[in-house]
């Protein structure tokens, strides 16, 4: 009987960890694209092909993994059955995005997957490149852990620069407009005219979340 209850007590201990392994896995991985990130073979141009699939379904997909979560484990019935085979399995690192103002630097990965989206911020690749006139999408998620991830997102406040790294040269962004919309409000992914926008999409709120985050920036002349 005692043996019994200390393996029920370490199952409990195991069950209590998993999530601190797995964000300290995560950590390590964000690390260490970050340092590829920097080096000069991700300084050169690796510039993916635009995605012939619809905006919406882009959205869609990306809203089922914002809901279900960091860890895997969401609220939304359907966020398991999120399909990655439109994108290559392979970590495809294509830059960094820095908002200083809530101390933010994450790797930029292409294609919003499951693994992808628990270690870095995620470029929608039915969307327009940075720096080019379009609506250039990037999504992460509201991560419960204070400054991880797209965590303290809503923090940013007009004003405030976004700067992309990508194939050796900078862009930068001033943020002009955040709100709140349902997870399938295509038209925050929309072009407008010939400006050069980029998009942040997180969830809200962050716990048990129903609704988008969004922050919207346009490139500095």
């Amino acid at each position: 009987m005692r043996k019994l209850s200390y393996v029920v007590i370490l199952l409990g201990i195991v069950i209590l960890l998993t999530p601190k392994i797995i964000e300290w896995r995560a950590d390590m991985e964000q690390d260490e694209l970050l340092k590829q990130a920097e080096s000069q073979e991700y300084n050169k141009e690796h510039r993916p092909a635009v995605l012939k699939t619809s905006k919406a379904s882009s959205l869609e997909k990306v809203s089922r993994l914002l809901n279900e979560g960091e860890n895997g484990q969401g609220s939304d019935p359907s966020a398991g059955q999120a399909d990655d085979s439109s994108y290559s399995e392979d970590e495809h690192l294509i830059g960094t995005i820095t908002i200083d103002s809530i101390d933010v630097k994450l790797p930029i990965l292409e294609g919003a997957t499951k693994e992808n989206m628990s270690h870095a911020a995620v470029h929608l690749p039915e969307t327009s490149w940075f720096g080019e006139p379009g609506n250039a999408a990037i999504a992460a998620h509201r991560a419960h852990k204070a400054g991880r991830l797209f965590n303290r997102l809503n923090e940013v406040s007009k004003g405030d620069k976004v700067v992309i790294k990508s194939g050796g040269k900078v862009f930068t962004y001033t943020v002009y407009k955040k709100w709140i919309v349902l997870p399938t409000e295509v038209s925050v992914l929309d072009p407008v005219g010939q400006e050069k926008l980029l998009t942040l999409i997180t969830c809200d709120p962050l716990i048990n979340p129903t609704h988008r985050l969004i922050v919207q920036a346009k490139e500095d002349e």
